[in-house]
Protein backbone atom coordinates (compact mmCIF):
# COMPACT_ATOMS: atom_id res chain seq x y z
CA UNK A 1 0.00 0.00 0.00
CA UNK A 2 1.31 3.51 -1.18
CA UNK A 3 2.85 5.88 1.98
CA UNK A 4 1.12 9.07 2.94
CA UNK A 5 2.24 10.40 5.82
CA UNK A 6 -0.19 12.24 8.09
CA UNK A 7 -1.26 15.87 6.99
CA UNK A 8 -0.94 16.77 10.41
CA UNK A 9 2.80 15.63 10.59
CA UNK A 10 3.75 18.92 12.24
CA UNK A 11 0.64 20.16 14.26
CA UNK A 12 2.30 19.07 17.94
CA UNK A 13 6.26 18.12 17.48
CA UNK A 14 8.39 20.60 18.95
CA UNK A 15 11.34 21.72 17.37
CA UNK A 16 14.24 23.53 18.90
CA UNK A 17 16.90 25.46 17.30
CA UNK A 18 20.56 23.46 16.63
CA UNK A 19 23.45 25.46 18.35
CA UNK A 20 23.65 29.07 16.32
CA UNK A 21 22.71 27.38 13.05
CA UNK A 22 19.66 27.69 10.99
CA UNK A 23 18.23 24.25 11.33
CA UNK A 24 15.55 22.98 13.83
CA UNK A 25 15.41 19.11 15.05
CA UNK A 26 12.69 17.67 16.12
CA UNK A 27 12.54 17.52 20.19
CA UNK A 28 12.76 13.90 20.09
CA UNK A 29 14.83 12.34 17.04
CA UNK A 30 14.62 8.28 15.64
CA UNK A 31 18.34 6.83 15.80
CA UNK A 32 18.40 3.32 13.32
CA UNK A 33 21.41 2.20 16.00
CA UNK A 34 19.20 -1.27 16.23
CA UNK A 35 16.05 -2.91 14.89
CA UNK A 36 16.60 -1.63 11.37
CA UNK A 37 19.52 -4.62 10.63
CA UNK A 38 19.61 -7.19 8.09
CA UNK A 39 18.68 -9.33 11.18
CA UNK A 40 15.86 -7.48 11.45
CA UNK A 41 12.72 -7.39 10.06
CA UNK A 42 11.95 -4.52 7.09
CA UNK A 43 8.58 -4.14 7.50
CA UNK A 44 8.62 -3.23 11.42
CA UNK A 45 11.87 -1.17 10.44
CA UNK A 46 9.28 0.42 7.98
CA UNK A 47 6.77 1.02 9.96
CA UNK A 48 8.46 2.47 12.66
CA UNK A 49 9.74 5.36 10.54
CA UNK A 50 6.60 5.58 9.04
CA UNK A 51 4.99 6.46 12.63
CA UNK A 52 7.96 8.64 13.46
CA UNK A 53 7.04 10.86 10.24
CA UNK A 54 3.53 11.54 11.21
CA UNK A 55 4.11 12.40 14.30
CA UNK A 56 6.80 14.76 13.20
CA UNK A 57 9.87 13.34 13.71
CA UNK A 58 12.25 15.09 10.40
CA UNK A 59 15.74 13.53 11.84
CA UNK A 60 16.85 9.77 11.16
CA UNK A 61 20.17 9.25 12.35
CA UNK A 62 22.40 6.66 11.20
CA UNK A 63 26.12 5.59 10.88
CA UNK A 64 28.20 3.33 8.38
CA UNK A 65 28.45 0.16 11.19
CA UNK A 66 24.82 0.10 12.05
CA UNK A 67 23.02 -3.21 11.57
CA UNK A 68 23.89 -5.50 12.04
CA UNK A 69 26.01 -6.54 10.14
CA UNK A 70 27.78 -2.96 9.49
CA UNK A 71 25.96 -1.12 6.70
CA UNK A 72 22.68 -2.65 7.09
CA UNK A 73 20.64 -0.10 8.44
CA UNK A 74 21.55 1.73 5.51
CA UNK A 75 20.79 0.24 3.40
CA UNK A 76 17.07 -0.94 5.09
CA UNK A 77 16.93 2.95 5.17
CA UNK A 78 16.90 2.93 1.03
CA UNK A 79 14.35 0.72 0.76
CA UNK A 80 12.24 3.13 3.15
CA UNK A 81 13.38 6.17 1.46
CA UNK A 82 12.79 4.90 -2.11
CA UNK A 83 9.28 3.60 -1.44
CA UNK A 84 7.65 5.76 1.40
CA UNK A 85 9.63 8.98 1.45
CA UNK A 86 11.22 10.20 -1.68
CA UNK A 87 8.57 12.84 -2.19
CA UNK A 88 9.76 13.72 1.34
CA UNK A 89 13.62 14.29 0.53
CA UNK A 90 13.59 17.72 1.87
CA UNK A 91 11.89 17.24 4.76
CA UNK A 92 14.19 15.28 6.28
CA UNK A 93 17.01 15.58 7.98
CA UNK A 94 19.36 12.42 7.57
CA UNK A 95 22.78 11.54 9.14
CA UNK A 96 25.74 9.02 9.47
CA UNK A 97 29.05 8.49 10.69
CA UNK A 98 31.95 7.21 10.44
CA UNK A 99 34.71 5.99 12.64
CA UNK A 100 34.42 2.73 13.86
CA UNK A 101 35.80 -0.15 12.18
CA UNK A 102 34.07 -1.00 8.70
CA UNK A 103 36.52 -2.82 6.19
CA UNK A 104 39.67 -4.62 7.02
CA UNK A 105 43.02 -3.28 6.90
CA UNK A 106 44.87 0.03 7.91
CA UNK A 107 42.37 2.13 6.42
CA UNK A 108 38.86 0.68 7.42
CA UNK A 109 38.29 3.06 11.09
CA UNK A 110 39.36 5.63 13.18
CA UNK A 111 39.66 9.27 11.44
CA UNK A 112 41.73 9.70 8.52
CA UNK A 113 40.81 11.73 5.57
CA UNK A 114 41.28 8.15 3.24
CA UNK A 115 38.76 6.77 5.79
CA UNK A 116 36.01 9.31 6.02
CA UNK A 117 36.03 10.01 2.83
CA UNK A 118 36.09 6.92 1.64
CA UNK A 119 33.30 5.71 3.90
CA UNK A 120 30.86 8.59 3.36
CA UNK A 121 31.14 7.27 -0.53
CA UNK A 122 29.72 4.10 0.53
CA UNK A 123 26.84 5.47 3.24
CA UNK A 124 25.51 7.03 -0.16
CA UNK A 125 25.73 4.41 -2.50
CA UNK A 126 24.43 1.88 0.34
CA UNK A 127 21.26 4.55 0.79
CA UNK A 128 21.10 5.62 -2.97
CA UNK A 129 21.34 9.57 -2.35
CA UNK A 130 23.58 12.50 -3.53
CA UNK A 131 24.15 13.99 0.09
CA UNK A 132 23.64 12.98 3.57
CA UNK A 133 22.19 16.67 6.00
CA UNK A 134 24.88 15.40 8.56
CA UNK A 135 28.09 14.20 8.66
CA UNK A 136 30.08 13.01 11.88
CA UNK A 137 33.48 12.11 12.84
CA UNK A 138 32.23 9.27 15.22
CA UNK A 139 34.91 9.28 17.45
CA UNK A 140 38.13 11.12 18.20
CA UNK A 141 41.16 9.33 16.44
CA UNK A 142 44.59 9.34 19.01
CA UNK A 143 46.80 8.51 16.00
CA UNK A 144 45.09 11.37 13.48
CA UNK A 145 46.22 14.75 13.69
CA UNK A 146 42.36 16.90 14.35
CA UNK A 147 43.29 19.07 11.39
CA UNK A 148 43.44 15.98 9.07
CA UNK A 149 40.01 14.87 10.19
CA UNK A 150 38.19 18.08 10.57
CA UNK A 151 39.72 18.81 7.18
CA UNK A 152 37.80 15.23 5.86
CA UNK A 153 34.44 16.87 7.48
CA UNK A 154 35.19 19.90 5.68
CA UNK A 155 36.26 18.68 2.27
CA UNK A 156 32.48 16.55 2.08
CA UNK A 157 30.45 19.23 2.39
CA UNK A 158 32.61 21.57 -0.16
CA UNK A 159 32.28 18.40 -2.46
CA UNK A 160 28.43 18.44 -1.91
CA UNK A 161 28.12 14.92 -0.44
CA UNK A 162 27.17 17.09 3.20
CA UNK A 163 25.48 20.00 3.90
CA UNK A 164 26.38 20.28 7.76
CA UNK A 165 29.25 18.38 10.08
CA UNK A 166 29.66 17.56 13.41
CA UNK A 167 31.36 15.41 15.88
CA UNK A 168 30.58 12.44 18.26
CA UNK A 169 31.71 11.25 21.56
CA UNK A 170 34.41 13.87 22.14
CA UNK A 171 35.98 15.64 25.17
CA UNK A 172 35.20 18.83 26.27
CA UNK A 173 38.72 20.09 24.97
CA UNK A 174 38.98 18.15 22.19
CA UNK A 175 35.55 19.75 21.00
CA UNK A 176 36.17 23.25 21.39
CA UNK A 177 39.92 22.85 18.83
CA UNK A 178 37.53 20.84 16.57
CA UNK A 179 34.90 23.68 16.76
CA UNK A 180 38.15 26.35 16.43
CA UNK A 181 39.46 24.36 13.02
CA UNK A 182 35.78 23.87 11.41
CA UNK A 183 35.17 27.72 11.99
CA UNK A 184 39.00 28.57 10.68
CA UNK A 185 37.93 26.42 7.84
CA UNK A 186 34.72 27.61 7.06
CA UNK A 187 32.52 24.83 8.01
CA UNK A 188 30.85 25.27 11.85
CA UNK A 189 30.43 22.68 13.85
CA UNK A 190 26.76 21.91 13.61
CA UNK A 191 26.24 19.53 16.36
CA UNK A 192 27.75 17.11 18.82
CA UNK A 193 26.18 13.29 19.70
CA UNK A 194 27.35 12.05 22.89
CA UNK A 195 25.96 9.46 25.69
CA UNK A 196 23.80 11.01 28.28
CA UNK A 197 20.95 9.99 30.54
CA UNK A 198 20.38 10.08 34.31
CA UNK A 199 22.38 6.99 34.39
CA UNK A 200 25.44 8.62 32.17
CA UNK A 201 26.42 12.39 33.13
CA UNK A 202 29.77 13.18 32.27
CA UNK A 203 28.68 16.08 29.51
CA UNK A 204 27.55 17.81 32.77
CA UNK A 205 31.21 17.98 33.13
CA UNK A 206 31.92 20.60 30.67
CA UNK A 207 30.92 19.37 27.76
CA UNK A 208 27.42 21.59 27.41
CA UNK A 209 29.46 24.66 28.35
CA UNK A 210 31.72 23.91 25.78
CA UNK A 211 29.10 23.00 23.19
CA UNK A 212 26.93 26.37 24.54
CA UNK A 213 30.38 28.43 24.06
CA UNK A 214 31.19 27.57 20.89
CA UNK A 215 26.91 27.38 19.41
CA UNK A 216 27.03 23.42 18.90
CA UNK A 217 23.97 21.62 19.07
CA UNK A 218 23.63 18.92 21.09
CA UNK A 219 21.68 15.39 20.49
CA UNK A 220 22.63 12.71 23.19
CA UNK A 221 22.33 9.08 22.58
CA UNK A 222 21.11 6.38 24.96
CA UNK A 223 19.10 8.46 27.14
CA UNK A 224 17.44 5.98 28.00
CA UNK A 225 20.35 3.61 28.79
CA UNK A 226 19.52 1.50 26.22
CA UNK A 227 16.31 0.49 27.61
CA UNK A 228 17.62 0.26 31.56
CA UNK A 229 15.47 3.34 31.90
CA UNK A 230 12.51 1.79 31.30
CA UNK A 231 9.79 -0.58 33.08
CA UNK A 232 11.31 -2.90 30.81
CA UNK A 233 13.87 -4.65 33.34
CA UNK A 234 11.68 -3.76 36.46
CA UNK A 235 11.34 -7.30 36.95
CA UNK A 236 13.19 -9.87 34.97
CA UNK A 237 15.74 -9.22 31.58
CA UNK A 238 12.82 -10.31 28.99
CA UNK A 239 13.54 -13.00 26.28
CA UNK A 240 12.94 -10.18 23.44
CA UNK A 241 15.15 -7.23 25.36
CA UNK A 242 18.06 -5.92 23.95
CA UNK A 243 19.85 -7.55 26.75
CA UNK A 244 18.97 -10.69 25.89
CA UNK A 245 20.17 -10.69 22.32
CA UNK A 246 23.26 -12.17 21.41
CA UNK A 247 24.32 -8.84 19.03
CA UNK A 248 23.00 -6.28 21.39
CA UNK A 249 25.40 -3.82 22.99
CA UNK A 250 23.14 -4.20 26.29
CA UNK A 251 25.06 -6.86 27.64
CA UNK A 252 22.83 -9.07 30.28
CA UNK A 253 25.09 -8.05 32.89
CA UNK A 254 24.46 -4.98 32.87
CA UNK A 255 21.51 -5.25 34.25
CA UNK A 256 22.90 -4.57 37.80
CA UNK A 257 20.20 -4.54 41.31
CA UNK A 258 21.38 -1.45 41.74
CA UNK A 259 20.27 -0.02 38.20
CA UNK A 260 17.11 -2.18 38.39
CA UNK A 261 16.55 -0.54 42.48
CA UNK A 262 17.17 2.57 41.34
CA UNK A 263 15.04 2.11 38.00
CA UNK A 264 12.18 1.13 40.29
CA UNK A 265 12.44 4.14 42.54
CA UNK A 266 12.35 6.19 39.68
CA UNK A 267 8.97 4.73 37.99
CA UNK A 268 7.59 5.76 40.93
CA UNK A 269 7.90 9.35 40.39
CA UNK A 270 7.05 8.86 37.07
CA UNK A 271 3.86 7.44 37.73
CA UNK A 272 3.18 10.41 40.18
CA UNK A 273 3.55 12.65 36.88
CA UNK A 274 1.81 10.69 34.84
CA UNK A 275 4.30 9.03 32.43
CA UNK A 276 6.43 5.97 32.10
CA UNK A 277 9.72 5.80 33.26
CA UNK A 278 10.83 6.16 29.55
CA UNK A 279 8.59 9.30 28.91
CA UNK A 280 9.99 10.98 32.16
CA UNK A 281 13.49 9.57 31.33
CA UNK A 282 13.33 11.76 27.95
CA UNK A 283 12.03 14.72 29.60
CA UNK A 284 14.87 14.78 31.89
CA UNK A 285 17.34 14.93 29.29
CA UNK A 286 15.42 17.45 27.62
CA UNK A 287 15.12 19.52 30.66
CA UNK A 288 18.86 21.33 29.75
CA UNK A 289 17.72 23.96 27.04
CA UNK A 290 21.35 23.22 25.79
CA UNK A 291 20.15 19.96 24.53
CA UNK A 292 18.34 20.09 20.73
CA UNK A 293 17.18 16.71 20.57
CA UNK A 294 16.99 13.33 22.47
CA UNK A 295 18.25 10.01 20.15
CA UNK A 296 15.91 7.26 21.07
CA UNK A 297 15.55 3.50 19.57
CA UNK A 298 12.65 1.66 19.43
CA UNK A 299 11.63 -2.10 18.58
CA UNK A 300 7.91 -1.67 18.09
CA UNK A 301 5.41 1.07 16.95
CA UNK A 302 3.87 1.07 20.11
CA UNK A 303 7.66 2.19 22.30
CA UNK A 304 7.86 4.85 19.75
CA UNK A 305 4.63 6.13 20.19
CA UNK A 306 5.14 5.68 24.10
CA UNK A 307 8.39 7.68 23.91
CA UNK A 308 7.21 10.35 21.80
CA UNK A 309 4.17 10.95 24.39
CA UNK A 310 7.73 11.87 27.04
CA UNK A 311 6.44 15.73 24.85
CA UNK A 312 3.25 15.74 26.54
CA UNK A 313 4.96 16.69 29.78
CA UNK A 314 8.47 18.44 29.51
CA UNK A 315 7.96 20.40 32.37
CA UNK A 316 9.77 19.91 36.22
CA UNK A 317 9.06 21.02 39.36
CA UNK A 318 12.00 21.68 41.73
CA UNK A 319 11.34 18.76 44.19
CA UNK A 320 10.72 16.32 41.46
CA UNK A 321 14.57 16.89 40.42
CA UNK A 322 15.28 17.22 43.83
CA UNK A 323 13.91 13.69 44.35
CA UNK A 324 15.82 12.31 41.12
CA UNK A 325 19.20 13.48 42.61
CA UNK A 326 18.61 11.93 45.73
CA UNK A 327 17.59 8.83 43.98
CA UNK A 328 20.49 8.55 41.78
CA UNK A 329 22.66 9.43 44.52
CA UNK A 330 21.45 6.96 47.11
CA UNK A 331 23.87 4.29 47.86
CA UNK A 332 21.76 2.28 49.69
CA UNK A 333 19.44 1.44 46.67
Amino acid sequence: MTYTPSESRYDSMKYNRCGKSGIRLPAISLGLWHNFGGVDTLWNARSMARRAFDLGVTHFDLANNYGPPPGSAEETFRAILRDDFARHRDELIISTKAGYLMWPGPYGEWGSRKYLLASLDQSLARMDLEYVDIFYSHRPDPDTPLEETMGALDSAVRQGKALYVGISNYSPAASAEAAAILRKLGTPCLIHQPKYSMFERGIEGGLLDVLEREGIGCIPFSPLAQGLLTDRYLKEVPPDSRAAKPHGFLQREQVTQEKVRKASALNELAKERGQSLAQMALAWVLRDPRVTSALIGASSVAQLEDNLAALNNLAFAADELARIEAILADTSL
